[in-house]
């Protein structure tokens, strides 16, 4: 079982950076490939960022590419996601995810537990 809580969340002006972090409880997390998506209001959860267990491979989605950065520390159980540049449509709540199993990482349904979200907002 992995409980997972996300922060660092909040308003931006746009072209401004903020850095999420992910603690994830339980002594299985480097097992763990971790997930980022975010949801907007309106639409879908979407795929942002996924990292393997031991950062060694992260994969982006286009949109974030250059401007996003996923990390983790397995010493302290974190993951995080460095967010410069950010635009408008960057807003959404953003979660964290973790997933045991499978190669798949960008679709909700491979990740096994949820963290909470956390709101982003980018003002124009």
């Amino acid at each position: 079982q992995v409980q997972l809580v996300e922060s660092g969340g909040g308003l931006v002006q746009a072209g401004g950076s903020l850095r999420l972090s992910c603690a994830a409880s339980g002594r299985t997390f480097s097992s763990y490939t971790m997930g980022w998506f975010r949801q907007a209001p309106g639409k879908e959860r979407e795929f942002v960022v996924a990292i393997s267990w031991n950062g060694g491979s992260t994969y982006y989605t286009d949109s974030v590419k250059g401007r996003f950065t996923v990390s983790r520390d397995n010493s302290k159980n974190m993951v995080y996601l460095q967010m410069n540049s950010l635009n408008p449509e960057d807003s959404a709540v953003y979660y964290c995810a973790a997933k045991s199993k499978g190669r798949s990482a960008r679709w909700t349904s491979d990740y096994d537990y949820w963290g909470q979200g956390t709101q982003v907002t980018v003002s124009s």
